[in-house]
């Protein structure tokens, strides 16, 4: 039986802080039925529904003053296809979870990003990518889904049965039905080796493609106010495993990459002047280390330092610029910033509005501690990212609307066309989806 719950003083809050929103009703449905009925009461009421998986969003993608459906019940492993390597999973069954189940069944994902607390439905709706050469974003695992549409109907998709939805739908922002279950291809469990260390970021704008053809996944971190960056690149490797020492990744990964970084934002955010000293020292803080683990453990980590962030996919080939460019801005603009700039890569995939849409792209991730002021930042950091024709993350704070994603999404009105298919009375708009869809 669903239960109606209420937040507190009826108030729904994001993991970053930086949106609100009262809901008249929210609802953890306990199967597709339920949720079903819950969809036709609210068209019943007049009210509009919104899904929200665990609130990584820095977007207002999910709020809403209607129906908020959060689907925490609708969790677990409906069934794994040996024959076919694929596994069906509920829509609200976090990541973290996922993995863990995979693993134990000697079956791994090929491809994470680099956090695993969202919901599945949640972080393939939003576009959630890890880097890759080959091996695109979450979503483009996806051999299949179900979705319950406006009329509280259970259409199932997939390159077979309608197909065009699948197309869209499987990076569908909540605005074509709700996700309740996704068919992911999966493979034998192995191993990768992870390879950390410092480079100049000179050398790795001019060495970029190079370490991008050479590595399965490479990633970088570039630490603004300083010329350094930390390197990650992950292969696949015959073994033996050699995890992180406990004590070392203790250290590591908690202790510098969540306490001191905590300590060092906090100091920042008090005192601006320290943030380029505190930037130098945090770039040399973390020393090259080589670990092999089994995928997710490699691709994740944990992030307990709470930030906001604006994330661009730009053409891979105008990356060395773009962050030249950004480099440049940082420089000249007075700004401090504390947090280093992510740098991940796509290949091209088929689906309509992903952020790698037909083209390889590569990710230029900027963030700001939470509570920080990061409006002058982000605008001009969007200003660099707009010029390349870049296309922001869903689910993270960006100020276009659909007049721009019709310019950069040569399949923008391919979307659109099947949402007014799907939910010709908007039972699934909010005020954000009206911003990038239209009205």
């Amino acid at each position: 039986m669903s239960t109606t719950v209420s937040a507190k003083n009826g108030t729904w809050r994001n993991w970053g802080g930086n949106v609100t929103a009262r809901p008249a009703r929210q609802v953890e449905p306990a199967s597709v039925a339920e949720l079903a009925a819950a969809v036709r009461a609210a068209a019943e009421d007049g009210l509009r529904v919104k899904a929200v998986g665990t609130g990584h969003s820095f977007t207002s993608i999910a709020a809403t003053d209607g129906v908020l459906i959060r689907p925490q019940l609708l969790a677990g492993i409906r069934g794994i296809d040996r024959d076919a390597m694929t596994v069906t999973v509920e829509a609200g069954t976090p990541l973290k979870r996922l993995n863990a189940a995979l693993a134990r069944e000697g079956l791994s994902l090929t491809n994470m990003g680099d956090i695993m607390e969202q919901t599945v439905s949640g972080a393939v709706s939003t576009g959630t990518h890890g880097t890759g050469r080959e091996s695109g974003s979450i979503a483009a695992q996806i051999r299949g889904l179900e979705l319950v549409t406006a009329d509280g109907s259970v259409l199932t998709c997939s390159e077979k049965e309608n197909p065009e939805v699948f197309a869209a739908a499987r990076i569908g922002l909540g605005a074509l039905g709700i996700v309740t279950a996704l068919t992911f291809a999966v493979e034998p469990l192995f191993l990768l080796t992870a390879r950390e260390e410092p480079m100049p970021l000179d050398r790795v704008l001019a060495e970029f493609d190079q370490l991008w053809a050479e590595n399965e996944h490479f990633e970088f971190y570039w630490f603004p106010h300083t010329g350094s960056t930390n390197t990650k690149r992950n292969n696949r490797s015959a073994g033996p495993e050699q995890p992180v020492g406990q004590l070392t990744g203790w250290f590591e990964d908690e202790f510098l990459s969540n306490g001191v970084f905590q300590v060092a934002q906090w100091v920042g955010r008090g005192a601006p002047a320290a943030i380029p000293a505190i930037a130098r020292v945090s770039s040399k803080a973390l020393s090259a280390r080589t670990y092999t683990d089994i995928p997710y453990k490699v691709f994740t980590s944990p992030r307990r330092v709470r930030f906001v962030e604006m994330e661009y996919a730009v053409p891979r080939a105008a990356l060395a610029d773009t962050l030249r460019e950004l480099k440049t801005m940082v420089d000249r603009s007075g700004l401090r910033v504390s947090f280093p700039v992510e740098v991940r890569t796509a290949p091209a995939d088929d689906i309509t509005l992903s952020t790698a849409s037909g083209r390889d792209s590569a990710y230029v991730a900027v963030h700001m501690f939470r509570g920080t002021p990061y409006h002058a930042y982000f605008t001009a950091a969007e200003r660099i990212f707009t010029a390349h024709e870049g296309r922001p993350h869903w689910g993270k704070v960006h100020t276009r609307d659909a007049e721009y994603f019709s310019r950069v999404y040569p399949r923008f009105g391919e979307f659109t066309a099947l949402r007014d298919r799907l939910d010709p009375e908007r039972l699934f708009q909010n005020d954000y989806l009206r911003r990038v869809l239209g009205a």
